[in-house]
Parts: structure tokens; sequence; C-alpha cells
């Protein structure tokens, strides 16, 4: 059945294309023609799926962005999830999803780590992190018996995998608490949890009435990061899998959206290959990251 699965998602991306903006957030150390990023690990991972990836350059177009692009990526990071360019754009994104989406206008957003934690605040509109030993781990996915899942459930592509593997990399000190907002437990399923010996966490989850997804852990660690040595890289099959089943999966949902540039010409400008990854793993626990100049206001 799993191969089966996979043979289905393949010829689908085969022949339909998505266009993917990942959200750029600021660096540390911003110079004149370079303050801000994204990890060249998120690129790999959708571009293995067959997709496009855009990046956000201006604040003032990201209405014609959105009409544009079939999901947004809110990646991990370590800025501020209140106060920066990269919450800011990603709260525009997530009310213009909110609104297309209740108008029939099919559109996805993926969160992951930090990207899962501004979900919460902007689902909730309140900051609920809790601080968990959690940052440079990799732990199993202990899926919730929740009631029936709907035909596109996350879950169900998780669940292919074995329970039992230490699979998923976590690199947040910090975790969403469910149990502090019943707008979070209404708007959002659990479909798996984690802990670190003394404090169970929500690590994946996905919205009940909009296709927004967001998982903890990281997806695209696995394949393409190797500054540390606490990712898991052993030859494990299920490890492979879970990887390529969530690039399919964000990929998949993707190509569910219409929306396409008005012309093959502004969508070449768009993509990421106007630019160049530079090598970043001396420095930082990625291996390579992308840079930018960006028009932010906050």
């Amino acid at each position: 059945m799993l191969f089966s699965m996979l043979i289905i998602i393949i010829f689908i991306i085969l022949f339909f294309l998505s266009t993917v903006c990942v959200l750029a957030q600021e660096v540390y150390d911003p110079t004149p023609h370079r303050n801000s990023y994204i990890a060249a690990s998120y690129v790999k991972f959708l571009e293995s799926a067959g997709a496009h990836v855009v990046i956000n350059k201006s604040d003032d177009e990201y209405r014609r962005l959105f009409k544009s692009i079939n999901r947004v990526l809110f990646p991990g990071g370590g800025v501020s999830i209140e106060s920066s360019g990269y919450s800011k754009a990603a709260g525009i994104f997530y009310r213009l999803a909110l609104e297309a989406n209740s108008n029939g206008d099919y559109f996805p957003i993926w969160g992951t780590c930090l990207g899962f934690e501004l979900l919460t605040l902007l689902t909730s509109g309140k900051l609920l992190l809790s601080h968990t030993n959690t940052s440079g781990i990799a732990l199993p996915l202990n899926f919730t018996d929740g009631k029936a899942m709907p035909k596109w459930s996350l879950v169900l592509y998780l669940k292919s995998l074995s329970r039992n593997s230490a699979l998923v990399q976590n690199f947040s000190h910090y975790e969403p608490n469910f149990t502090k907002s019943e707008t979070l437990k209404s708007f959002y399923r659990v479909l798996s949890t984690n802990t670190d010996g003394q404090n169970e966490f929500v690590s994946t989850m996905e919205a009940y009435n909009f296709p927004i997804y967001a998982t903890q852990w990281h997806p695209e660690k696995n394949a393409f990061e190797w500054t540390r040595p606490y990712i898991p890289h052993m030859p494990s099959l299920d490890l492979h899998v879970l990887t390529f089943l969530l690039i399919y999966f964000v990929a998949f949902t993707a190509r569910k959206s219409f929306h396409s540039f008005p012309s093959t010409e502004e969508e070449e400008k768009a993509l990421i290959y106007n630019y160049k990854p530079e090598y970043t793993g001396t420095q930082s626990a990625f291996e390579q990251k992308y840079f930018f100049l960006i028009r932010i206001i906050l």
C-alpha cells in the first residue's frame, strides 16, 4: 500500500508543477546588501518534489505574490515571532490564506519549528511557549489516537512509519502549550506528541477546517543538513521514507492550489534560481544559506 501511494504521488508530481514561497528572515549581522536569509535545506526539500521556490522580496507586494504561489512555508529559525519582519510577513500570508480558503480558494500553509510556534501565536493571539529540554535531540513520533482522519490528513502519511524509531530532529527550547488555549485545541487537530522526559508537548498538527500543517520537528534536516552530529543520518528506510513522504505531501497539497504568476517572465524573476547559496556550515547550523536584501517594514 505504501509503495502504491508513493507511485501515485510521484506521478502527480511529475505532471503538475507548484510554486512555493519560503519566508525569509532577518540575519543577526545585516549589511547594506544582505539583511535576510533562507536556509538552503528548505529549498532542496521542496525542489526534491519538483516544486519551484520563490521568496518574499517586498512586503508591499505580498497580496500580489499570494495570488501567484501555491503554498507558503514558514521555516524554522531564531528571530522573534512577535516583532520581526518574518512574523509580520507570516501574519499577512496567514490572514490571506484564511480569507482565500473560506471563499473556496484552496491555499495551504506549512510551518516548521519556529513556523509551528508562529502559527500557534497567529491562531490564538497569545504567546503560549513553555520551556522544554528538546534542542538538538532526535525523538520518535507518538501518534495520538484521534477520531477518523480526513482523506488527506498528514497523519496517514506519517503512520506508515515506525513509531519506535528516533527519526525526527528537534531544535527548539520552547514548545507551544495547547492546554492554555481552547482556541488552539478547537482549531488544530493534534497528530503527534513528544516528551522531554518531564513535559509532553505537541509535535505535529493540522487545522481541522483549513489546509494548514505544522511540525515542531525538522523533516528537511535528515536529508539535507550535516553540521550537527545529533541529526539522524543512519541508513534507515524509515528515515528516508519519512523525509520524502513529507516532501511529497507538501508538494501534492500545493498542487491543489490553482494560483499562478501572470506571466512566465514574472515568475522567472521571482525564482530562487536568481540567487546563489553560500556555504555557512563552519559558522551556522545550516550547511548553506541564500542571502537577500529585503525591504522590511516593522
